[in-house]
């Protein structure tokens, strides 16, 4: 992130001698100087740091050094196995926007980049950071990027992907037949293949991503049938904030986020419609702004005020950054390729955040975040977290770090375990890792699992298994340095329990060690097994026939009515006979039910689509909920019964705030009890349901009202991505 070139810059401005290297231990400054200079210096260097760094901490030590005759960058040096913080990638920013329109050198260069920007974990593979180390040393700096490299003075000192029209990356654009290199051509066919309706593939800074007018349904539609992607709502690049501001509702905060130096998409609040098929009904965007000079470039050529900006991929498989594979692949579905010359080492995808409470709330955590770590209060060393089955990123211990890996995906899909196995071994190598200790989830079915017990076996090294909502709330204490025991409630889809159950709708006493299991969500029957999470009607009738029996009519209920009279009775006897019918008290199970009740979501097309839909229907004031029963477990039989009263005569929004509520005053009901009996008032929330911004914002507003303190995700995902951190935090306590 450029910290040595600032250091040097500085200390030549208030006139110390001295050199700065970059340690694996951190930042090794000497300067050689009067005392006022230097206390000058070092309150400087914490005013004035590059964007995107991040300062732990200063520690100065005074002694005498003499023989200095300027101010320089020393070679890198390796301190045993200890590693200095790898920046993430980072948008290219307005200097070099600049020098795209001013810099003869670099008009129009579409890899222009400084010390304050451009690609970093996606080019490295080697520690220290230095140009040998990443996929720019088979790129020679010409003349004039080897003099602004080595001036002291110049803002690409010892930029390491420093390059120019005549010496760096190229772009080269494939299309039916044809090739070009030209890049002004490029820019003209890439723009007309666009505005025409059809899909580009491009290579961008972590992967190859596929490109339409998001305005234009016939080419959103159609991407979505060459890509097979159904439903599931597309992010979208806007041309600039104003753009944004005419699509989407935008505060304070997520303006900051949008435009900050991570460049994610932001889930934001839908104010005019682009193409309808773009977020398919819900009432969110997922929006992002350009972060690669091309992307700038490409919005002069284009008319378009955006354009969907999809991972380059098939189905659930990683996105692609092989050149080759991407010809083969993504040219099938676009007809059209643009790639570059420069290999990318690190797969990552975009990051996803939505603003929750006024604050950032990861949602995938992944370029501009990875591989910044999580600062720890423990001794994590040697531990190797493998994460979960979905959503799985993994993480790795280095002292009081915790070094969580980018997105990985869903590890059913082969490919996406590819990707795992292989990230491992390369944050293993880049990080000096070498594990002592495995954590896993207690499910014995995962593929993490399966991994983790064979590098456990083959290294002869311990094996923790540890149970799926304890680590969700492991991972809340582990971001807020909490050591002590807190009120759990972990509300997600599906996570195996200590009884052999699926559990999801946990309320726990917990802490880094351990937990007890105080109440939950009422078992039901998951008709089906894991197919059923894909067809939310199946939940609806599994909880409608256990509060009402066969006598039930649920014909009665519209959603139904479209439901195969043999599908119903298949269902019922699963249920009656017990045939493949876990139980679970999955709290996403349940939004699931009420969502195919309402209509709004009966076969799910993509993950989560029915709680999704069913949170974009809040949009009505009301601080109504629903009768519920919350003596033994959460019993829900008088909210479905008030649900289906209300069906006859209420809006499907109202309904669905009120069943929010309902939800959000459970939680509190369910805390104080256990406030009554314990005395804890801190509670943490945690779990995949918690992504919903209208549940989790109404039970801290309930919750802090009612004299709770209240902690929930910011730094890592609330949803399985979070998993691999808080199975590290217990991993260190019970290891000792």
């Amino acid at each position: 992130m450029g910290f040595r070139p600032f250091i040097c810059r500085l200390a030549s401005q208030h006139g110390l001698l001295g050199e700065v290297d970059n340690r694996t231990d951190g930042v090794y400054v000497i300067v050689q100087g009067d005392i006022k200079s230097v206390d000058r210096f070092s309150n400087d260097i914490l005013q004035f740091a590059p964007p995107a760094s991040h300062i732990k901490s200063i520690e100065i030590n005074t002694t005498q050094f003499t023989g200095f005759d300027c101010f320089r960058i020393a070679e890198s040096k390796a301190v045993d196995n200890q590693i200095t913080e790898i920046s993430p990638d980072i948008a290219v920013c307005k200097d070099c926007l600049s020098d795209m329109e001013n810099d003869p050198q670099r008009i129009n260069y579409p890899f222009t980049n400084c010390t304050n920007c451009g690609p970093r974990f996606s080019i490295i593979n080697g520690l220290p950071y230095d140009r040998p180390n990443t996929t720019m040393k088979s790129f020679r700096m010409c003349e004039r990027c080897s003099s602004e490299y080595n001036n002291i003075l110049d803002r690409r000192f010892h930029a390491q992907p420093v390059a120019c029209n005549s010496c760096g990356p190229v772009y080269r654009y494939k299309y039916s037949a044809k090739s070009l290199i030209n890049l002004k051509e490029i820019l003209a066919e890439v723009s007309l293949q666009i505005m025409s309706g059809k899909t580009v593939a491009v290579k961008g800074i972590g992967g190859y991503f596929l490109m339409c007018d998001a305005l234009n349904n016939d080419a959103v539609k159609e991407l979505r049938k060459r890509k097979h992607r159904d439903a599931k709502p597309f992010a979208v690049m806007f041309r600039n904030i104003s753009a944004v501001k005419k699509f989407c509702f935008l505060n304070k905060e997520e303006e900051e986020e949008i435009t900050s130096w991570r460049r994610p998409i932001l889930v934001l609040g839908q104010k005019e419609i682009l193409s309808p098929d773009v977020s398919n009904g819900l009432n969110t965007t997922g929006a992002m702004l350009p972060y690669m000079p091309f992307h700038y470039l490409l919005f002069r050529s284009i008319k378009t005020p955006a354009v969907v900006l999809t991972s380059g991929n098939i189905s659930d498989d990683p996105i692609i950054i092989d050149d080759h594979l991407a010809e083969k692949e993504l040219f099938k579905i676009t007809g059209s390729l643009l790639s570059y010359n420069r290999q990318i080492e690190n797969r990552t995808d975009d990051s996803v955040i939505r603003i929750i409470d006024h604050k950032p709330s990861v949602i995938r955590r992944s370029r501009g975040y990875v591989p910044r770590p999580v600062d720890l209060k423990s001794d994590v060393e040697g531990i190797l977290a493998l994460g979960a089955e979905q959503k799985n990123n993994f993480c790795i211990g280095k002292g009081n770090q915790a070094v969580l890996s980018q997105y990985i995906g869903d590890l059913k899909n082969a490919a996406t375990f590819d990707f795992f196995s292989e990230t491992i071994e390369k944050f293993s190598k880049l990080f000096r890792f070498k594990p002592a200790f495995i954590a896993c989830d207690l499910h014995p079915d995962y593929r993490s699992t399966h991994y983790a017990e064979v590098i456990g076996g083959n290294l002869n090294i311990p094996l923790i298994r540890v149970q799926h909502h304890h680590a969700h709330i492991a991972s809340c204490l582990a971001e807020y340095g909490l050591d002590r025991e807190v009120i759990g409630v972990s509300l997600d889809g599906t996570g195996f329990g200590s009884d052999g159950n699926i559990w999801g709708g946990e309320f726990l006493i917990a802490g880094q060690e351990g937990f007890k299991r105080y109440s939950h969500f009422d078992y039901v029957p998951l008709p089906g097994g894991d197919k059923a999470i894909t067809r939310p009607w199946k939940m609806a009738f599994s909880y409608l026939y256990k509060y009402f029996g066969d006598s039930f009519d649920f014909r009665s209920v519209p959603s139904f009515r479209s439901i195969d009279d043999r599908e119903l009775i298949l269902v019922k006897e699963m249920i009656e006979k017990k045939i493949n019918s876990p139980l679970t008290s999955g709290a996403g199970r349940l939004f699931d039910a009420v969502s195919s009740i309402l209509g709004l979501c009966a076969f799910e097309t993509f993950d989560s689509e029915a709680p999704m839909r069913l949170e974009s229907a809040v949009d009505f004031k009301t601080k109504e909920f629903y009768t519920f029963s919350a003596t033994e477990n959460l019993n829900f039989s008088e909210t479905f019964k008030g649900i289906l009263g209300d069906l006859k005569n209420k809006s499907v929004s109202y309904i669905s705030t009120k069943f929010h509520n309902t939800v959000a005053q459970a939680i509190l009901e369910i805390s104080e009890q256990i406030r009554e009996e314990t005395k804890l008032d801190n509670v943490v929330l945690s779990g995949g349901v918690f992504q919903n911004k209208y549940l989790l914002e109404k039970s801290m507003e309930l919750l802090s009202g009612n004299r709770f303190k209240v902690y929930t995700n910011h730094l890592v995902p609330a949803n399985d991505g979070g998993i691999s951190l808080g199975q590290l935090l217990i991993a260190s306590k019970i290891r000792g």
